[in-house]
């Protein structure tokens, strides 16, 4: 993280929640395809797809980033793009779809452990209590007990995907505050295009669907607008404004929000789609918002409060701004003031 950067919760949590309902969209908007007969992995690819053709421009415009921050770029393209997407669909092959979601959720306590053990920063108690409140209440959201059968390769396809998610708060910390973040989501959206290209085989996608109207709670959409709408808002909106999270509040505090993601997917399935909700997926849901919202309690409200937490820090010898300096010696002026350690 650039040291430039100022943690600012108020901003970081309209995009925090921004990205959730992007995010959490997907699957929603997702529906009418799959409904009328793609494959999963097709519309992931199609995703992606039209987000590296509307970012095409951002992309040409920031070329330069390439000799930059060439490693960066090809990260992000491999593994918060690519890899969740992949890893995550080999993983529901073999487990059911609340255990894969539940495993590859688990992205944010794998960064709690990365920031405390490999980087050996501390981690706020309340980061730590709003992650596991979190994963206790997808737990419930998603009924993982109902059918549960194990697979060993599918765990571990699941846990695969968790690292992969891990990795996407982890590089959209890591900009640094001269690289744009929409240029490197341009070129990991190309990198996971070319990257899932191999697996999808876009020759046989059925592109006449595009042409089609799909239902969409009752309302019919051209099947070329469902894609947009997932290439733009749900992949290179739903990307900007995750990354404009984390910059602002933290990957540990960003991972403990985004648990919303899930929740915005439940209540758009249930408006638009009709799916119900269970009392202890209700429950589950509450609990998620409770952990969000003692996550962000981790991240000063605003960055003079930030600032104001330094300067009361012990070991802080930085002078206050706005404290008058003495003008003249007083009565303690002719001794050194000890220095503090």
């Amino acid at each position: 993280m650039s040291a430039h950067t100022v943690r600012h919760r108020p901003s970081g949590l309209a995009f925090a929640l921004a990205s959730a309902l992007a995010f959490g969209g997907a699957g929603v908007f997702a529906r009418p395809l799959l409904d009328a007969g793609m494959d999963s992995l097709h519309v992931t690819w199609l995703r992606l797809a039209v987000a590296a053709l509307i970012l095409l421009p951002v992309a040409i415009r920031h070329r330069r980033v390439v000799r930059r921050r060439p490693l960066l770029l090809l990260a992000y393209g491999v593994f918060p793009m690519a890899g969740v997407q992949a890893l995550y669909f080999a993983a529901v092959a073999r487990i059911p779809v609340g255990i894969a979601l539940l495993l590859e959720f688990l992205g944010p306590v794998l960064v709690l452990l990365w920031v405390r053990v490999v980087r050996r920063h501390r981690v706020s108690p309340a980061a730590v209590a709003g992650v596991v409140l979190a994963v206790a209440g997808l737990g419930l959201l998603l009924e993982v007990w109902a059918g549960m059968r194990l697979d060993a390769i599918g765990v571990g396809l699941a846990l695969g995907a968790a690292a992969a998610q891990a990795t996407f708060f982890l590089l959209g910390d890591a900009m640094g505050e001269d690289t744009d973040p929409l240029a490197v989501i341009a070129f990991g959206a190309l990198v996971a295009t070319v990257l899932l290209g191999a697996l999808a085989r876009p020759w046989t996608l059925p592109w006449g669907l595009l042409a089609e109207p799909l239902p969409l709670g009752g309302v019919p959409l051209p099947g070329w607008g469902v894609a947009l709408w997932l290439g733009l808002v749900c992949t290179a909106l739903a990307y900007f404004v995750g990354v404009s999270a984390i910059r602002r509040l933290s990957p540990q505090v960003a991972g403990g929000v985004a648990y919303l993601e899930v929740v915005t997917a439940i209540v758009l399935a249930w408006v638009l789609l009709g799916e119900a909700l269970t009392p202890v997926q209700l429950l589950g849901a509450a609990v998620i918002v409770t952990g969000a919202l003692i996550a962000q309690t981790a991240v000063p409200a605003s960055p003079t409060a930030a600032s104001a937490t330094d300067e009361a820090a012990p070991g802080n010898t930085a002078r206050t701004p706005n404290r008058p300096e003495s003008r003249g010696p007083g009565p303690d002026q002719d001794r050194a003031a000890p220095e503090r350690s």
